[in-house]
């Protein structure tokens, strides 16, 4: 799929069908776009494990449900549950930074080298900053990025997903993480219920309130010529709620047997 028409078809999926497992290697698939994510000073603090609902046990699976995201998480096949490891900097002291230049990533027009790691970005820069109360945040955006990535590859293999939150003590019962890791958030995936088009783009705020130019305060302006391109090359796509909707949620929840 281009990509272009890939984000802009992408929505964040809550009806699966459950009895249709999810290929295993579509799953590493979408562990290997993670992985290839771009991450500052390559620290990957991205970690993942990854388990078929069906091998969660009963009582854990109510456990690890959330009350706005029960049900996505009992009908998604497979859950990914994302956390952020902290001490990455701590333990690798550099040595990722130091790969990048061997690379020819980080290069000497830049001032890299194996010294200026060891004396400088390592001493004065990543190790303070991994004492700092930003750390987490700083951390969590890479994450997060490396998370997309898996969540769009995802949709380019013909699956659907959503992300939700879950109860982290379950969690850890159940996947047996490190003390130290922070746990982030579970990527739902398995085949749509849904229509390609899932009901339609789903509302966001308006694009002079969410994007400035220069200072806060002053609006990107937003070029009508640039919403048609966009629009003709399926990034924006209609807007929800597409006609039958409704009627598409009632056949689902009645298949499923739940309330409509």
């Amino acid at each position: 799929m281009d990509y272009k028409e890939l984000i802009g078809i992408r929505r964040s999926i809550r009806y699966f069908d459950p009895e249709r497992p999810v290929e295993r290697e579509k799953v590493q698939k979408i562990l290997e776009a993670m992985r290839i994510a771009s991450c500052a000073v390559n620290a990957q603090w991205n970690h993942a494990i990854v388990v078929n609902r069906a091998d969660i046990p009963p009582e854990i699976l109510e456990e690890l449900k959330m009350p706005v995201a029960a049900l996505v998480q009992e009908l998604a096949p497979v859950h990914i549950y994302c956390y952020l490891d902290p001490t990455v900097i701590q333990r690798f002291k550099g040595s990722r930074l130091k790969e990048l230049v061997d690379a020819g990533a980080l290069n000497p027009t830049h001032g890299w080298s194996h010294k200026f790691v060891d004396e400088f970005v390592y001493p004065q820069v990543l190790e303070p900053l991994s004492h700092s109360p930003i750390y987490p945040i700083f951390a969590a955006f890479d994450c997060g990025g490396a998370g997309t990535q898996g969540l769009l590859m995802a949709f380019e293999l013909g699956l659907g997903a959503c992300w939700t939150a879950f109860n982290t003590d379950a969690a850890k019962k159940l996947l047996g993480v490190p003390d130290e890791w922070i746990p982030l958030y579970c990527m739902n995936v398995g085949y749509s219920l849904e229509s390609r088009e899932a009901g339609g783009q789903r509302p966001r705020p308006d694009f002079a309130e969410l994007y400035h130019e220069g200072r806060y305060g002053n609006p990107f302006r937003r070029d009508p010529t640039v919403v048609k391109e966009l629009e003709n090359d399926k990034v924006l796509t209609a807007p929800a709620p597409l006609p039958g909707r409704k009627e598409e949620i009632r056949k689902i929840a009645r298949k499923l047997g739940l309330p409509d």
